[in-house]
């Protein structure tokens, strides 16, 4: 096996690549990937320096991970900016680091793609090391891999890793039939109030619809990265790491993935959410609108979406990270997951110290939430 780092993922056929990613994240094909890199979003400017950790038997790629040289820790999502303020009373230089994940998009997801008809654990174990090695002979400060799939904790735990535990809100579908079927579900005042936000915006003349796959108007992507610049505008801790043309990249070689949730008054777009689907998931990823409307956003971006995922036989609805608002709308806390290599001995063992006593702490909160949730559990 020879092991080659990669500058940028064009280097790569689409094929090749995607016969790696098979059936995993969508944010891990090569039409995701290279479009964040060829429209400027991630790349060296951005302190995204894409360094793609690639494992070759002769000319076959049989393994691989999108691996990126940070300068900061923005658009990760996985926050160690505790850790690097550490780092640096401590005299220790926590910038640049390793980051082995998807830019921006805090979604779960395998991290160490393997062919098919290869041993998966050996390669992933290969590849955890290869990793830490990077970290330690480039005399960066650590590794981080953000947002993988519980089974790779082991491999990477066998290399010196640290697992750190985190949860999002998701929405998986219990065997309803239809919305209302949903609604069934909800504790009384929940579902009251869930109706009310429903009922309201239609009285306003709002009226919300999907735009799917290669039937989304290609003129549509236009008001759809200006809704999402319109949210980054509003918000005083917004940080803009997209871009028009990323926006249009996608319009040519990722359309089939995506579904745009367009809320319209008076034929006028006012506003939307952009949101991808592959198998048996759908990930909600950016949302804006031009005006504010009562329950507008709740709309638009989950009960919608639920509506769509119950009518097209989709399991699990991903939002994105934070929103405990999510929560009392039907979305649980489930369990995700990351591991971090730190060189420096002194920081590692203060971080691996703290990550003991967070993965307690999150445990604890993921069950205290499962008690109390607003959804009437179905028996099994």
């Amino acid at each position: 096996m020879q092991i080659r780092l990669l500058d940028r993922l064009a280097d790569i056929p689409a094929a090749t690549w995607n016969e790696l990613v098979g059936g995993a994240s969508p944010f891990l094909e090569w039409e995701w990937l290279a479009s964040l890199e060829e429209s400027g979003c991630a790349s060296p400017q951005t302190g995204w320096s894409p360094k793609h950790l690639t494992l070759w038997d002769g000319n076959d790629l049989v393994a691989a991970c999108p691996l990126y040289v940070k300068s900061h820790s923005l658009g990760e999502f996985v926050f160690d900016q505790g850790w690097a303020e550490a780092a640096q009373r401590a005299g220790i230089e926590y910038y640049p680091k390793l980051v082995v994940g998807v830019p921006f998009t805090p979604a779960t997801g395998r991290r160490f793609l393997v062919r098919a008809g290869h041993d998966e654990t050996t390669l992933a174990r290969t590849m955890a090391q290869a990793l830490r090695e990077l970290c330690d002979r480039n005399r960066l400060s650590s590794v981080h891999v953000n947002f993988c799939l519980p089974g790779e904790i082991e491999p990477l735990a066998a290399a010196g890793f640290e697992h750190r535990a985190g949860f999002q809100f998701m929405w998986v579908d219990q065997g309803w039939t239809s919305f209302d079927d949903y609604l069934q579900s909800f504790r009384s005042k929940r579902r009251v109030q869930i109706k009310r936000e429903r009922r309201e915006l239609a009285e306003q003349g709002v009226e919300i619809r999907v735009h799917a796959g290669q039937d989304i108007p290609d003129e549509l992507f236009a008001p759809m990265f200006r809704l999402y610049k319109a949210t980054i505008d509003k918000l005083y801790w917004g940080r803009q790491y997209l871009n028009e043309p990323l926006f249009d990249l996608l319009r040519q070689r990722w359309k089939h993935r995506l579904r745009f949730f367009v809320a319209r008054r008076d034929g006028e777009i006012l506003a939307g959410t952009f949101t991808v689907h592959k198998g048996d998931t759908l990930y909600g990823r950016y949302w804006g609108s031009f005006e504010d409307v009562r329950f507008l956003h709740f709309n638009v971006c989950y009960y919608a979406s639920i509506e769509y995922c119950l009518e097209n036989g989709i399991r699990r609805f991903e939002p994105g990270a934070g929103g405990e608002f999510k929560y009392l709308r039907g979305f649980d806390a489930q369990a995700t997951a990351s591991a971090h290599y730190v060189s420096d001995p002194r920081l590692a063992a203060a971080v691996g110290s703290y990550l003991g006593r967070e993965r307690g702490a999150v445990h604890d909160e993921i069950e205290w939430l499962a008690e109390r949730s607003p959804l009437i559990r179905r028996p099994s």
